[in-house]
């Protein structure tokens, strides 16, 4: 029975270079081949595309988040109007009526020092337009607030969509 004595290290890697396992290039640095490298960018650019489609999708649903939580909080404000006042700012006096006490009739009776929001002015949607209040509501409710998405229009699909205070 032979028994290898010494430092089998050597052994091994003459085994690899022998059956061809590492390939080498001049100096006998190990290098990758051309197959290996078009193997590893296609796994990249593949990965990259999929984190590029669902980065690009973030921005559109988080205004979307934004504006329903703006929409509820605006809805809010206007049920303690009415709780406050037992009426609701009129379409005239709009949603300024949460930020500034409105001049014109009906006059509130009980306005808080600060407003009805935190904010010093009323805050747009967030595509950058105004909220569009209206009293009454489309379907008849007492008040509605109506952001018209991304493409600030009435109707739409999608991240176009129109999003209501009355559809939370």
């Amino acid at each position: 029975m032979n028994i290898p004595t010494g430092d089998t290290r050597h052994a091994t890697r003459d085994t690899r270079q022998a059956t061809g396992d590492a390939r080498r290039v001049a100096g006998g640095e190990r290098a990758f081949t051309l197959v290996e490298v078009l193997i590893a960018l296609v796994i990249v650019v593949t990965m990259g595309a999929v984190v590029a489609i669902n980065v690009l999708d973030h921005p559109q649903k988080a205004r979307q988040a934004a504006a329903k939580m703006q929409l509820s909080a605006f809805k809010t404000a206007l049920e303690l109007y009415a709780a406050d006042n037992g009426f609701l700012p009129t379409r005239s006096q709009g949603l300024q009526a949460l930020v500034a006490p409105p001049t014109s009739d009906p006059v509130p009776r009980s306005y808080p020092p600060h407003g009805y929001l935190d904010a010093p002015e009323v805050p747009l949607d967030p595509w950058g337009r105004p909220y569009a209040y209206l009293v009454p509501g489309s379907s008849g409710e007492a008040f509605e607030i109506v952001s018209y998405g991304a493409d600030g229009e009435e109707g739409g699909a999608d991240y176009a969509a129109d999003l209501s205070s009355s559809r939370l």
